[in-house]
């Protein structure tokens, strides 16, 4: 059974809008001076709390613990106001699909916020598994954290689509191949890359693809 593992953040959703929307309340909330949102791109990645520290760090501050009870609060009731799929994205969700490819999703997100950003943008019903940054012991970069993804979809053969440094080193240490999402928020080294997602069956396809989480 073959399987392709997306990030979520940055590859399959541009929801760059909505985060930096719900940095900024957190931090207009701690009367700091908000960050652009071109800005706030480059700490996506890691997660909520590292995002918070990263933007406090900005303004000079240290975030607390009800700051990211704050960010939740917000981002659960504003977090798909201006949140899409990439273009062309759902198409290539229906084509591997068709090809029969099992999906599945591993973020840095936490689960619940994940599962119903996928339901409002009506792209659950794509995959079989969605793993988030609470869901296991492990984060991204930490290969665990796929792993984890993989064996509950049954993989024996799979690839990790994204857009981070994350994605990459943790499909590196799955042993599997990583294909990285160019259109996304951050930067990596990989030995296959999609400009665009109507790319990715194509690219899907024509790995040969081999190998597994142990």
């Amino acid at each position: 059974m073959r399987a392709v593992v997306f990030d979520l953040d940055g590859t399959l959703i541009d929801s760059l809008p909505d985060i930096a929307t719900a940095v900024n309340h957190v931090l207009t909330w701690r009367r700091l001076e908000p960050l652009p949102a071109a800005q706030v791109e480059g700490m996506i990645g890691d997660g909520a709390k590292v995002l918070l520290d990263r933007a406090f760090a900005a303004r000079g501050a240290e975030a607390r613990g009800e700051d990211m009870a704050v960010f939740m609060d917000w981002y659960t009731v504003h977090g798909t106001d201006e949140t899409r799929p990439y273009p062309g994205m759902v198409d290539a969700l229906a084509a591997l699909r068709k090809a029969g490819h099992k999906l599945g999703v591993c973020t840095n997100k936490p689960e619940v916020a994940a599962r119903e950003i996928l339901a409002s943008l009506a792209l659950d019903r794509y995959f079989e598994v969605v793993t988030g940054g609470d869901s296991t012991p492990y984060r991204k970069p930490d290969s665990r954290h796929l792993a984890a993804t993989l064996a509950a979809l049954g993989a024996q053969e799979a690839v990790m689509v994204g857009d981070h440094f994350n994605d990459m080193a943790a499909a590196s240490g799955c042993g599997i191949p990583g294909i990285f999402a160019a259109w996304g928020y951050g930067t990596a080294q990989a030995d296959f890359v999609a400009q665009n997602a109507s790319e990715l069956p194509g690219l899907v396809g024509g790995l040969g693809l081999t190998g597994g989480a142990e």
